[in-house]
């Protein structure tokens, strides 16, 4: 799965190269997950909201699809347009839950790296400081790929949106 923080078992948990390298990427992405560490510890409300909502977008999300996928069969049985659109409307709401989550994650993954990752760097004296600015660019690049995925959710929906008019 990837360097991330484990609310549920609360562990860290680091790919191999950022667990054994010595590099300022390896220092910089464990220290972000340890700073989600430190939210969970503090009972920062937007983690324990973000974590509840991955649960929900993860079957959402599949549901999504195939609830789309179930357009022409829900207008041909009910012989009404109108059934196909309240299908697709319910498909749209399931599909969009992704988008809601990687919405709410960027705030969350910005606190982690910015208000507890970075301080807990330079406090310690982990950092050069060249390499502070190389820290800082890492972690937003890293909270950048969340407005990524967002967007990448929302073409996703567009591209559903767009087959089925066809």
């Amino acid at each position: 799965m990837g360097d991330h923080y484990d609310p549920e078992t609360k562990t860290v948990r680091l790919t191999p190269d950022k667990f054994t390298e010595r590099s300022l990427t390896a220092v910089t992405v464990a220290a972000h997950e340890v700073g989600h560490a430190v939210q969970d510890q503090t009972g920062y409300q937007p983690l324990a909201e973000r974590t509840r909502l991955v649960r929900v977008a993860q079957g959402a999300e599949k549901l999504g699809g195939i609830v789309m996928m179930g357009i022409p069969i829900a207008a041909a049985l009910a012989q009404t347009p109108l059934a196909g659109v309240f299908v697709l409307v319910a498909g749209m709401a399931t599909m969009g839950i992704s988008t809601l989550v990687h919405l709410v994650t960027l705030p969350v993954e910005w606190d982690a790296s910015f208000r507890r990752a970075l301080p807990l760097l330079q406090q310690r004296n982990y950092l050069s400081s060249e390499d502070e600015q190389g820290a800082r660019r890492i972690l937003t690049a890293a909270a950048l790929t969340y407005v990524a995925a967002s967007l990448a959710s929302l073409l996703n929906l567009w591209r559903w949106i767009a087959f089925l008019r066809r």
